[in-house]
């Protein structure tokens, strides 16, 4: 992998990842932009001890431009882009309308593929395991700002889902806090490690997955599952066997199994719902440890949390997608229309030949 960083016109940071060493990136961002000007800011709720983040200035960012327009397509001619080159393998660049930005944080777009029409599952193994690379590297940059906590990287896929630029991306958020979610898994870890004399909980839940058969496909180094409390209607965590706390501690072998498991996955998906049904719409997010201190999470280090990621649509069956109503919202208590058991065995059943 070769990473080339530049600046684009208004001083927002753009980094090539390129699977050939030989390749120059030095083109030059021609628009005439203005130095980019954010409004985020974190508020802390009382009540619920979570934190939201206030970003006015998002409202005028890009909403579904025809795909001729389209930002994220390499720069062509006089068609510019927010990719000044004319071809990229992957890229990643600071978004130009953030939720979090400067001391609350920084968010980046991740680009899997110059080509518009394509989707993570259409990428050879060779370009997902370049994107694995750029997550890592990324996860190990971000980790050293002052004002960062934790790194979040996710793809959102489909309309349905809210996505408002139909090119394949997905993004990274560097938070300047541990996000709710994360001090959930946490506060369980350090409850189970109390009650059980020291036992990992992560541990503990691969293994019953695994006794259980609620398990969807696995490799020697990785494994996917429908968890027994699955939320959504088609939800799969894939873990890693050997337990680390975030993507900087996958060893080579499982770097190098990773694409062909989660490609594997993501096409699976797409077939849920039977042939001439439109894409699954998804949401697939990497969960990391902290980087901050754990104080707070009684006897926790960041060794005992477990790198997974969740995968997960909201489309329950064809034509009709699972919203959250009062229970899920109001209360945050999910029901889920399809047991974890049937979403497992359906699964399995449209494995890709």
């Amino acid at each position: 992998m070769k990473k080339t960083s530049t600046r684009l016109a208004d001083g927002r940071e753009l980094i090539y990842y390129d699977l050939r060493d030989d390749t120059v990136r030095d083109a030059v961002d021609r628009r005439p932009l203005d130095r980019t000007v954010t409004t985020s800011e974190i508020r802390r709720d009382a009540l619920l001890g979570d934190s939201v983040a206030v970003a006015s200035h998002r409202q005028g960012r890009t909403y579904h431009p025809p795909a001729d327009e389209c930002p994220l397509c390499p720069t062509r001619g006089a068609r510019l882009s927010e990719i000044p080159d004319s071809s990229y393998d992957v890229v990643v660049f600071e978004n130009r309308f953030p939720s979090l930005a400067g001391d609350s944080g920084r968010c980046e777009v991740v680009c899997f593929t110059s080509d518009h029409d394509a989707s993570f599952a259409d990428l050879d193994a060779e370009q997902a395991r370049l994107v694995l690379d750029a997550w890592t590297d990324r996860t190990s940059e971000l980790s050293h700002l002052p004002s960062v906590e934790q790194v979040f990287c996710f793809e959102n896929r489909g309309a349905e889902i809210g996505v408002t630029l139909g090119h394949p991306h997905g993004q990274i958020y560097a938070y300047p806090f541990t996000t709710p979610r994360t001090a959930l898994m946490l506060r369980s870890l350090a409850a189970h490690k109390d009650a059980t004399g020291g036992e990992n909980l992560f541990d503990a839940v691969l293994e019953r997955e695994l006794a259980d058969g609620r398990v969807v496909l696995e490799g020697e180094h990785w494994v996917a599952f429908v968890p027994y409390a699955a939320h959504w209607p088609y939800e799969v965590h894939l873990y890693p066997r050997r337990r680390v706390p975030d993507l900087l501690a996958l060893d080579e072998a499982a770097r190098t199994e990773f694409p062909q498991v989660y490609l594997e996955l993501l096409r699976r998906f797409d077939r849920i719902f039977g042939e001439g049904e439109p894409p699954t719409p998804y949401i697939a997010a990497w969960h990391q440890a902290p980087f901050g201190t754990l104080e707070e999470f009684d006897g926790v280090t960041r060794d005992d949390f477990g790198l997974h990621l969740e995968l997960f649509t909201i489309r329950r069956t064809s034509g009709k997608l699972k919203f959250l109503a009062g229970s899920e919202s109001g209360m945050s208590v999910f029901i889920n229309d399809v047991p974890p058991e049937r979403a497992a065995e359906r699964l399995r059943e449209v494995a890709s030949s």
